[in-house]
């Protein structure tokens, strides 16, 4: 396979990265829900570590477990976000924007 047949599989599993990860924020939600109605904590700590931990110990590489902690602590940022969102319903801007936010948002 030459560099275009790679970035074409990249963009394939990109999509499907996306349709995975909108199928996880779902997930969120429901639990962001339940949640509310049931007063507990959006963060809970212990759980993002058996959560990490549990993708570390799937993993078979080439992605080291730091490499994988960093990214589901990101994805675990942001599915709390949406879970605060279910709990405090957004009424505008958090002043909580990264840079990227800003870039994709101009």
């Amino acid at each position: 396979m030459d560099i275009s047949d790679w970035r074409k599989k990249i963009d394939d599993m990109d999509r499907r990265l996306v349709a995975l990860l909108n199928e996880r924020a779902a997930a969120a939600v429901e639990i962001g829900r339940l949640k509310r109605n049931t007063s507990l904590p959006v963060y809970e700590p212990e759980r993002e570590r058996v959560v990490i931990a549990n993708v570390q110990q799937s993993s078979s590489g080439p992605l080291t477990a730091r490499d994988l902690a960093q990214i589901y602590e990101r994805i675990m940022d942001v599915m709390r976000s949406i879970q605060k969102h279910e709990i405090v319903p957004d009424s505008g801007p958090t002043g909580r924007d990264s840079e990227l936010d800003s870039q994709l948002n101009d």
